[in-house]
């Protein structure tokens, strides 16, 4: 029962993924001056994610509208950053974005709360 679950949701996952790859639309246009502001900002953030999670998805398409290049890191079983989010934010939860400022590491979870951060600090 638990593998024909396991199966269902990465089936459904592929399926979002598709999707998403399909329907994307355009990324947010910037001079290449500010973009290279915003490259050099996003260099302090860092997604954790699963490929096929449909709120990593949402997450994800975000970050492609805004133009953000934020490094993505799978926190699938057996993955190495699975244990680095479990000891830096305190779980495997995704998706969950690592905020690094002014030495300070911040681990924002939930998809609304990540996009907000996004759209307000980059839109």
């Amino acid at each position: 029962m638990k593998l024909l679950i396991k199966l269902i949701r990465n089936l459904l996952g592929g399926i979002i993924v598709l999707l998403d790859l399909i329907t994307r639309g355009a990324k947010k246009k910037r001079s290449p001056e500010q973009q290279k502001v915003v490259n050099e900002q996003v260099k302090d953030l860092t997604l954790y994610h699963f490929t096929a999670c449909p709120f990593c998805t949402k997450t994800r398409r975000a970050m492609y509208k805004l133009n953000l290049p934020i490094e993505k890191r799978s926190a699938s079983q057996g993955s190495p950053y699975r244990q680095e989010l479990e000891v830096g934010g305190g779980r495997v939860k995704v998706p969950c974005l690592r905020i690094e400022k002014d030495g300070q590491v911040e681990w924002m979870y939930e998809s609304n709360d990540i996009i907000r951060y996004l759209e307000q600090r980059f839109a």
